[in-house]
């Protein structure tokens, strides 16, 4: 059983058990419980439910594991020719790491 779920803004496909890292969850402490109600699609074997644009009554439940990861270093770094003209700035993305405990269809 598997669904797609909106978290963040951001669409993922979840199922029970799947470790996943999304953008950082506000006011989220370690092992507290979390309710998404953002659920498109809803996956068991064969049978397949597709929201319009939500399924009515469904929603994932998730555990916190880490409320704040940070994710790799990206370097942006802008330069124009002939300008003497640079610049450089870095940027962490910060994620949250939560586990799917349970799918409610």
């Amino acid at each position: 059983m598997y669904a797609i779920v909106i978290i963040n803004g951001q669409q993922f496909k979840v199922e029970e058990g799947k470790k996943l890292f999304v953008h950082h969850i506000r006011n989220a402490e370690a092992g507290q419980t979390v309710e998404f109600d953002k659920v498109l699609l809803i996956a068991d074997g064969d049978a397949v439910k597709v929201g319009a644009p939500v399924v009515e009554g469904a929603k994932v439940v998730v555990e916190v594991n880490t409320p704040l990861v940070k994710g790799d270093k990206v370097i942006v770094f802008k330069m124009k020719r002939r300008k003497d003209s640079r610049k450089k700035n870095g940027h962490r993305q910060q994620f949250s790491e939560v586990t799917v405990k349970s799918i409610v269809a």
